[in-house]
């Protein structure tokens, strides 16, 4: 009797906890801000160690600050979402334009594709609309950048 009891307590414990172990496999219905995260932090860094002079470090810094702030936005995205936020998946590592800043805005531009997806969840569409607004912002401040090291600003 007392082996038929632990056995049932044994299957109802295991169906309880099946489904949550499922779940937490999920890779829920934004797994593009992952990715998003691991490509702006990329970014990051080759803008902030390139090596360079004083003319362009002042768009360098917007192209930083409005990264922070779009990892911020997109961190607080991801975390509604169920995401785990030390999962840093491979980069979308641009090869093809030379130098940090040329890469950077490729890896930028993959940013936005990522994250320009169709939003059905109402809470977070506003948290995807301003990540794409400091992301292209990030873009602009790159773009000068490296239109200022063009003409030698």
């Amino acid at each position: 009797m007392k082996l038929l009891f632990k056995r049932m307590i044994l299957t109802a414990g295991i169906a309880v906890l099946l489904p949550l172990s499922a779940h937490a496999d999920m890779p829920g219905r934004h797994p593009a801000y992952l990715h998003a995260l691991s490509d702006l932090r990329t970014a990051r860094w080759m803008i902030s160690h390139r090596p360079g002079d004083a003319a362009v470090s002042s768009q360098e810094d917007i192209a930083i600050t409005e990264i922070d702030r779009a990892i911020g936005e997109i961190k607080h995205a991801a975390y509604d979402d169920g995401k785990d936020l030390n999962d840093h998946p491979q980069v979308d590592l641009p090869m093809d334009q030379p130098g940090r800043l040329h890469q950077a805005a490729d890896l930028l531009a993959k940013v936005h594709n990522d994250l320009n997806r169709e939003e059905d969840d109402p809470m977070t569409r506003e948290l995807k609309h301003r990540s794409l607004m400091h992301v292209d912002q990030a873009e602009a401040a790159v773009d000068h950048a490296i239109n200022d090291v063009r003409n030698y600003r």
